[in-house]
């Protein structure tokens, strides 16, 4: 850990001079920035990939902040009582509109992250003050002599109106982050590295260990940051360029530096939470129709197939593999957005954020990886999807990748391809209680004429499977019933066809029978 705050408070009147970052328009400053800063020093354009290439060649150091015996068991309600003082937000004021808070250690939050800021080619780290905080009555006031660090920080911008500067960003905890577009609410999670997910062994969560931001222009609607991540199994450079908005788009550039062999990583890993909804929902009584953040995993395959798998949450830990070369896209999507579909008033879950991974360049061989872990309770982040290359990632080796995340209420906006999208799955008995009864709803404008479903089973035996139109909703609803005939696990593959044209999505399930 660094030094004292004490120690770090130094007077550097005029080497400070290219960090007016508070006051700005008429806004007085809210703390000294002599006291915020450390006096600067040159940040050259690859100084980030140069750390994290050496520190790979070191071992891995544990880093935790000392926190006072008072502090080291927060509860998430104590932790929600230190608030950052947006008052007193880096930039607050700037003609670009860009601004930061800063996230306090505490509850989950102990390992210490470095955050510095950039202009004119200098970096500037951020000083501990707890003075940026204020701490309600759940909370003690740490002690003012006492480097307590910061776990992370929001990124803010206006969004939804040129009134308020709404966050649209953060980053805080291991290698996670989230995004929300304009309207949105945050919901699921991306993350910078995936290390050994559902392995015996147990799965590694790498974390950033600093962040340098870039300050924009004063025109700017796209903020830059960089990240260093740190693991006991690898290093990473990340770099975002993030441009909030209608859609917030973020593209990222990451350079993987191993200190082993990295036989299972998950790159572009994003992770959600599925409860239940009209697919599969024994167990849980609940008044709402479902509760989830993403209730499917959208995939482009290289040979341009779209695929829709609705999510589930099984009786034990499903691993599902979409194996593919050079893909297209993929995504946990919510594709639910009216508030009848959860009738819940205080989350919200039809105005989470869908997000779209879209590559850039030949990915090669791999496969998406989707995880799908039981759970009870709605606070508890169950799925998990990735692209995992064939090849392992081999130690002493620099691997690159660069990606899009896209942050929006639906992808892609349109149809894609004008293929029918499914708009509805459900599942339950049928009127004899004797078979399960499936049910697809597809939308699209190429429905019309003779269209044929296929529908096939990895076990078991389906019948009665009809196709017609559907005039409450508009669109086709397919249905089908399934015999399991003694199977436990059965994969369902359907999709409608105009002779060998198909002209919808491929709707993928795994059925289990627990």
């Amino acid at each position: 850990m660094g030094p004292t705050r004490r120690a770090l408070v130094k007077t550097v009147a005029g080497s400070l001079a290219l960090f007016s970052l508070l006051g700005r328009n008429g806004i007085p400053p809210a703390v000294a920035e002599s006291e915020l800063f450390q006096p600067p020093s040159a940040f050259p354009e690859d100084f980030v990939l140069n750390l994290a290439r050496e520190q790979a060649k070191q071992p891995y150091v544990d880093t935790k902040v000392a926190i006072p015996e008072n502090w080291q068991s927060l509860t998430f309600d104590q932790y929600r009582d230190i608030r950052f003082d947006i008052n007193k937000s880096v930039w607050r004021g700037a003609p670009h509109g860009f601004s930061i808070d800063l996230l306090h250690t505490g509850f989950l939050y102990s390992m210490p992250v470095d955050i510095y800021v950039v202009a004119d080619g200098q970096q500037s780290r951020i000083n501990y003050l707890p003075d940026l905080f204020t701490f309600g009555p759940l909370v003690p006031k740490p002690p003012s002599d006492l480097d307590l660090h910061y776990s992370g920080f929001r990124l803010r911008y206006p969004i939804n109106g040129r009134d308020y500067f709404d966050e649209f960003a953060i980053f805080q905890g291991a290698s996670y982050f989230r995004a929300i577009a304009k309207g949105q609410i945050y919901g699921l999670s991306a993350r910078g590295l995936a290390i050994d997910t559902g392995q015996p062994q147990g799965e590694e969560f790498p974390f950033f260990r600093a962040f340098w931001i870039e300050e924009p222009p004063a025109a700017a609607a796209t903020i830059r940051l960089h990240a260093l991540l740190d693991s006991p199994s690898a290093t990473g450079a990340f770099r975002f360029n993030i441009t909030p908005g209608a859609i917030t788009q973020m593209d990222v550039e990451v350079s993987i530096f191993p200190r082993r062999d990295l036989d299972h990583a998950g790159l572009a890993p994003l992770t959600s939470m599925y409860l239940f909804d009209e697919l599969g929902r024994a167990g849980f009584d609940d008044y709402r129709p479902a509760v989830h953040d993403s209730d499917g995993l959208m995939m482009l395959t290289g040979a341009g197939e779209w695929i829709w798998r609705p999510l589930a949450n099984p009786g034990t830990l499903q691993v599902s593999a979409f194996s593919d070369l050079n893909p297209r896209g993929f995504g946990l999507m919510q594709r639910k957005r009216r508030y009848g579909d959860f009738l819940d008033l205080e989350s919200k879950y039809e105005r989470r954020p869908s997000l779209w991974v879209e590559p850039f360049g030949a990915w090669g061989e791999g496969a998406i990886e989707l995880y799908e872990i039981p759970s009870r309770m709605e606070v508890n982040d169950n799925i998990v999807a990735f692209w995992r290359p064939r090849e392992k990632i081999a130690q002493g080796s620099e691997f690159k990748i660069a990606y899009r995340l896209n942050w929006a209420e639906g992808w892609p906006p349109q149809p894609p391809d004008n293929k029918a999208l499914v708009r509805f799955s459900g599942g339950g008995l049928n009127a004899h209680q004797d078979r399960r009864l499936f049910v697809v709803d597809f939308a699209g404008d190429n429905l019309a004429g003779e269209v044929i479903p296929d529908v096939s089973a990895s076990a078991g035996k389906i019948s009665n499977i009809v196709l017609q139109p559907n005039p409450q909703a508009g669109g086709s609803r397919l249905t089908f019933e399934f015999d399991p005939e003694g199977a436990e696990l059965v994969e369902f593959r359907c999709v409608l066809k105009r002779g060998a044209e198909q002209i919808s999505e491929t709707w993928l399930y795994r059925w289990t029978k627990s």
